[in-house]
C-alpha cells in the first residue's frame, strides 16, 4: 500500500494554496505530485467558477474532481463536467432586488453554472475579472433566464457590504438561503445548505473515502464549514479569526507552501490523520 492510499486533500485556493502573488509555489506543486503518487488523492474546494479557474487546475492536475461555487458544485475537469449540482431558487431575484434598492452602487455578479453576468458594476467587479480573468459579460439579474448558482455582492467599502449582509439577513425570505462572506469585498446568496463542508462531504462520498481521512486546508469564513467537517481541518497562519477558531491545526501561511508543509508532516508523521 502507497503511503497517502485513502487520504483526500482538499484546499482552498486564493489566500491558502495560491501565494499572495495568485502564483502556485514550486514546493507545493512537487509535493502534490509526490502525494499523488504515492496513492493520495488531491484536489481544491473554491468560490471560484471552473471556467475562472481553469489554469489552476491545469496547472495543479487534481486527480479527482474539484468542488467549486462555495459548495454549489463538483466539477470533473477531466471529462469537462459537473458530476453535481444545486442551483439557488429563482426567487432570490427578490432579495437581490431588495439590496440593489437599497445600496445603489453596490456591485452585483449573477453565477450561472457557466458564465458570470455583471448586472452592476463597480470598483469591486473590476477587481474580481482583474484576478479570475473572466469576461465583461452584462445582463440584469431580471434577465438571467438560466440556472443560477449563485449571486455576489461586491463593494471595496466594508461598511456598505455589512449593510448588504444586514439587509439580506433581515429579509423576511432570509431563511430560505444561505449567505456567506467570502472575501473582504464580496457577500454572496447562495441555495440552502450549500457550503464547503457540505461538498466536501458529497466528494468524499462520491470517491468512497471516509470522512476520517479527509484533509481540508483554508483561510477564510467561507472555508469554516469544510475546515470542521473534515477528519483534520487546518487553517493556515493568516487565516480570519473565524477561521482560526475553526481549525484542529494551525500551519504555516499561504506565502510558506503550506499544502507542501502539511504533506511533509502527514508522511513523517508529525500530523495524524
Amino acid at each position: 500500500m502507497r503511503k497517502f492510499e485513502g487520504i483526500l486533500i482538499c484546499t482552498d485556493l486564493d489566500g491558502t494554496l495560491l501565494r499572495n502573488d495568485k502564483s502556485v509555489s514550486s514546493k507545493n506543486l512537487d509535493a502534490i505530485e509526490y502525494f499523488k503518487s504515492e496513492g493520495g488523492a488531491f484536489t481544491f474546494i473554491t468560490g471560484r467558477m471552473p471556467h475562472s479557474c481553469r489554469k489552476i487546475y491545469e496547472t495543479l492536475k487534481p486527480n479527482v474532481p474539484f468542488g467549486c461555487i462555495n459548495g454549489g458544485g463538483i466539477y470533473d475537469h477531466i471529462k469537462g463536467e459537473y458530476v453535481w449540482t444545486k442551483a439557488l431558487d429563482p426567487t432570490a431575484t427578490e432579495l437581490v432586488r431588495h439590496v440593489d434598492k437599497a445600496l445603489l452602487g453596490i456591485g452585483i455578479e449573477v453565477c450561472t453554472f457557466d458564465k458570470i453576468y455583471f448586472s452592476r458594476d463597480n470598483e469591486a467587479t473590476e477587481n474580481v475579472r482583474k484576478v479570475t480573468g473572466c469576461p465583461h459579460i452584462v445582463k440584469d439579474y431580471e434577465d438571467v433566464d438560466e440556472p443560477i448558482a449563485k449571486v455576489i455582492f461586491a463593494d471595496t467599502d466594508e461598511e456598505r457590504l455589512l449593510q448588504a449582509a444586514k439587509i439580506l439577513r433581515e429579509h423576511p425570505r432570509s431563511d430560505e438561503f444561505d449567505f456567506i462572506r467570502s472575501e473582504l469585498t464580496l457577500y454572496e446568496i447562495l441555495p440552502k445548505g450549500i457550503s464547503k463542508g457540505n461538498v466536501l462531504t458529497k466528494l468524499a462520498e462520491h470517491l468512497n473515502i471516509p470522512m476520517s481521512k479527509t484533509v481540508a486546508l483554508g483561510d477564510y469564513n467561507n472555508d469554516v464549514s469544510m475546515i470542521r467537517a473534515a477528519g483534520l481541518g487546518i487553517a493556515v497562519s493568516n487565516a480570519s479569526e473565524e477561521a482560526l477558531r475553526a481549525a484542529d491545526i494551525v500551519t504555516v501561511s499561504n506565502d510558506e507552501d503550506a499544502v507542501a508543509r502539511v504533506i511533509n508532516e502527514l508522511e513523517t508523521g508529525k500530523i495524524k490523520i
